[in-house]
């Protein structure tokens, strides 16, 4: 079986009696790649979305699934250390041929979806900074691959330094704009604890959806099972998970915060002063300036925009390896992965932006993180099923506590998509 990327994969050699303070600096690295992918422009959309319209009311979605995010990608490091195995190679070995080809397929749909987000996000970045248009910048965006490129060829800590100043950029973005916006803290306190509201209003509860496969994204967990292994811990496995996890969980925190950052950014600044709902991110973008009183207010937001758009690309073309590999065996070259992918997601962006302008993008954005919600099952059931089996991860198999507390949310999370969609076909 091929090695998950294996241009990098064990490249890092981890000492078995270095100090610990260095064993933490060894493994952290691949968790911010994974939160990059939380933060992509998609999850802008039904952030921006939920905050403008229902102000704090959502805001217990974000922090419930950005933990339960830290559960599964927990589980996708006890996979990719303990068994050896990502979470495509995985499911290939061991899932019926049938149900392996309908799961790469619905994987390989869930990365269309999110390239579909990243390209709209960035084109629309490069809109607003630089007024390229959408169209010049959607082609723009599939350069991104040459990047890649560059990075990985001078090794994974390139690759992880990159994207780690991405997300440092966008939190000290998300910092500045709300110091301007000033929530108010009872608010954000109430929006805390979750509403009954949220289940009997489809519209929220479709925001809410969109918020669930933009914070708990399939790709996520088949490219960390992946990239943890480019650390190699030699005989200490239990050890090498905890090292892992802990990265991931402390990344996932960061990713969370500027998550919950966009959303209290348009209650405060959109909600709380009377804009109504904002559905655009362009339009977000106008309003922020005279909302905010300052022209810095808008520059921070579309900056942070550009920096997601562009690390969230960087890890979804990894991801679409990762999934190809794994489950067909099938090496592509990156550049020749990542523009044939692109060149799926191009053609609902172009037609949406023909027909329907800025609004049809808006809602292809959230449509897309839907998609995402109801692919994730898909890619979560064989996860938490794989890694409480004894015979696949051996000694290495998660807790009793952490598989029920797993399955449970798996079927949470089939529940929530089942009423939405109930919600919006038959009421």
């Amino acid at each position: 079986m091929i090695a998950s990327l294996a241009e990098i994969h064990g490249s890092i050699r981890i000492a078995p009696r270095a100090p610990r303070a260095r064993k933490i600096l060894a493994f952290a690295g691949p968790g911010y790649l994974v939160a990059a992918g939380y933060m992509d422009p998609g999850n802008w959309a039904t952030a921006v979305a939920a905050g403008s319209g229902y102000g704090y009311t959502l805001l217990c979605v974000v922090l419930a699934a950005s933990l339960v995010a830290m559960l599964f990608q927990a589980l996708c490091v006890r996979l990719g250390l303990g068994a050896g195995l990502d979470l495509a190679q995985a499911c290939r070995r061991y899932c019926p041929p049938r149900s392996r080809l309908a799961l790469w397929l619905l994987a390989e749909v869930a990365i269309v979806a999110t390239d579909l987000a990243e390209l709209i996000g960035a084109a629309i970045a490069l809109k607003l900074l630089f007024g390229i248009p959408m169209v010049i910048g959607v082609l723009l965006t599939a350069l991104d691959a040459f990047l890649i490129l560059f990075l990985m060829e001078r090794g994974v800590r390139w690759v992880e330094a990159f994207v780690a100043s991405m997300v440092a950029l966008v939190a000290a973005a998300f910092a500045f704009n709300l110091w301007l916006a000033q929530p108010d803290f009872a608010a954000l306190v109430s929006g805390i604890l979750p509403s009954m509201e949220i289940g009997a209003d489809a519209t929220m509860l479709l925001l809410a959806t969109g918020i669930i496969g933009a914070t708990v994204m399939p790709h996520n967990l088949y490219l960390h099972s992946a990239l943890v292994q480019s650390r190699n811990p030699g005989a200490e496995r239990r050890s090498a998970i905890r090292y892992a996890t802990a990265d991931s969980c402390i990344a996932l925190v960061i990713a969370m915060g500027i998550n919950c950052a966009l959303l209290v950014l348009a209650a405060s600044a959109f909600h709380a002063r009377g804009a109504g709902e904002v559905a655009e991110l362009s339009r977000a973008y106008e309003l922020l300036s005279p909302m905010l009183g300052t022209t810095l207010a808008a520059t921070a937001f579309a900056v942070a925009l550009l920096a997601c758009g562009v690390s969230s690309t960087v890890t979804g073309t990894l991801a679409g390896q990762v999934v190809m590999e794994g489950f067909l065996e099938l090496r592509l070259p990156p550049w020749l992965r990542r523009l044939a992918t692109r060149a799926v997601a191009i053609v609902p962006a172009v037609i949406a932006g023909a027909l329907y302008g800025e609004s049809g993008i808006a809602k292809l954005l959230v449509a897309s993180q839907v998609v995402l919600s109801l692919q994730l099952p898909f890619a979560v059931i064989p996860l938490v099923a794989l890694t409480g089996s004894k015979r696949v991860m051996k000694d290495h198999a998660a807790p009793a506590w952490m598989a029920i507390a797993a399955w449970l949310l798996a079927g949470l999370i089939v529940a929530i998509n089942g009423l939405m969609l109930y919600q919006v076909f038959l009421t």
